[in-house]
């Protein structure tokens, strides 16, 4: 089993001296939205690239950069980027995130992603509460760094503690007036974009989109022992269910375009909750 907590004692030392307090939630922003913490009264940023051991971020849209900041009188740690699979890390390295989270004492976790739609009734901009995921591509890498024992943390979003963030999320939407689709999410590893022929499987086992992350995340946050909730941005027909060839661009196109109605739910969302 790795002990992520040898491995980055390091990390974790230095995030602690600069933050300024302990985290009531943490929101982990997918491709494209990272535009969120410009919205929040910041306290303390930091790049990434200044903590030791701290993997580098590698995709557009990513910044890697960690955020200290206060809305709605709730304290909160933001990741302005992620470490994913496919950047050619291995997945202990990709939970890094997380474990700071945990390490500060942080008891709620919001993970957000931008996602291929797999439901036809799905549309582009589209924001999809998730409500359950496939993680059968991740048992090895888990076990590995989890332990089995841990491994059983697998319904993240049905645990109970986690409902409540659920619920308060749909509270949020109807209250903002934001559509939001709920549904569940396939995690693939990348680094490529999946087949057609993939994305028909997928279908035909009830999964309403996919992505290349936040599953792992999920697991470990609830073995932490940390509440957890998730929302994917729907941003493209996964492949073959449109004509049009899938881009990272059109990616983060899409979620520029709806990051008012993002930004609006996760404020809701924030000034609801009881933290």
């Amino acid at each position: 089993m790795i002990n992520l907590n040898s491995i980055f004692s390091e990390t974790v030392s230095a995030l602690k001296k600069i933050a300024p307090f302990q985290p009531d939630v943490a929101i982990i922003l997918g491709s494209g939205l990272g535009d969120f913490a410009s919205a929040l009264d910041l306290k303390v940023s930091i790049a990434t690239s200044e903590l030791p051991n701290y993997p580098a971020s590698t995709v557009a849209g990513h910044q890697g950069k960690i955020h200290f900041v206060e809305y709605a009188g709730k304290k909160i740690i933001l990741f302005q980027g992620r470490i994913h699979f496919y950047e050619g890390y291995d997945l202990y390295q990709c939970l890094l995130p997380v474990h700071l989270c945990a390490e500060l004492g942080c008891k709620n976790i919001l993970l957000t992603n931008a996602a291929g739609g797999i439901n036809r009734n799905f549309s582009p901009g589209d924001l999809m509460l998730l409500t359950s995921f496939n993680s059968l591509s991740l048992k090895k890498e888990l076990s590995e760094v989890m332990g089995i024992s841990n491994f059983d943390a697998k319904n993240a979003f049905l645990d109970c503690p986690s409902r409540k963030l659920n619920d308060t999320i749909r509270k949020a939407a109807l209250e903002e007036k934001i559509p939001l689709k709920e549904g569940s999410y396939w995690y693939s590893k990348g680094p490529s974009y999946e087949t057609p022929a993939e994305i028909e499987m997928m279908h035909k086992f009830g999964t309403d989109a996919v992505g290349m992350s936040t599953v792992h995340e999920a697991i470990y946050a609830v073995a932490k022992g940390m509440k957890c909730a998730g929302i994917s941005c729907i941003t493209n027909f996964a492949a073959g269910i449109s004509n049009q060839k899938l881009s990272h661009e059109e990616v983060t196109e899409t979620a520029n375009r709806v990051k008012g109605n993002f930004e609006g739910l996760i404020k809701k969302f924030i000034e609801m909750s009881e933290l």
